[in-house]
């Protein structure tokens, strides 16, 4: 028997390590919910910026191109037709990625401050509490 362990020790109960429902189907709405809600905003601000004369990269605006060996493949084309008759898909790329950064940053900071209020306490049942130490200023 140790030193400074005790006879009884109180039981601890064992925490499930399952994620609840409810954050499952949020989470599965969010990765449904925050790529469509970009590509939208995406395709709507750059045909704002076009409509108003917004100085945006010539490279890409216009049609996709791709090497001359996929144009050669028809499994290849057959995939990529779809984006190949789209004006202007680089731009709705590139901004639909910047949209989907943004949201879910943001998603990110209201989750982080959502569980600090209703998340589980700093310190568990079996932790030191933190000292409660007051130190006065230093003076010479």
């Amino acid at each position: 028997m140790g030193k400074y362990q005790s006879l009884s020790r109180k039981a601890v109960k064992e925490k499930s390590r399952d994620v609840h429902v409810a954050w499952r189907g949020i989470g599965c709405i969010m990765m449904l919910i925050i790529p469509v809600i970009s590509i939208a905003a995406g395709v709507i601000t750059i045909d704002y910026g076009l409509a108003n004369k917004w100085t945006i990269p010539f490279q890409l605006l216009g049609f996709p191109r791709y090497p001359d060996w996929f144009y050669a493949s028809d499994g290849l084309m057959l995939l990529l037709r779809p984006i190949t008759y789209t004006r202007h898909f680089y731009a709705y790329a590139v901004t639909s990625i910047l949209y989907m950064i943004l949201l879910g940053g943001i998603m990110s900071v209201l989750y982080a401050f959502m569980y600090r209020l209703v998340g589980p306490p700093q310190y568990g049942p079996l932790d030191v509490p933190p000292p409660s130490v007051k130190l006065k200023k230093y003076k010479r």
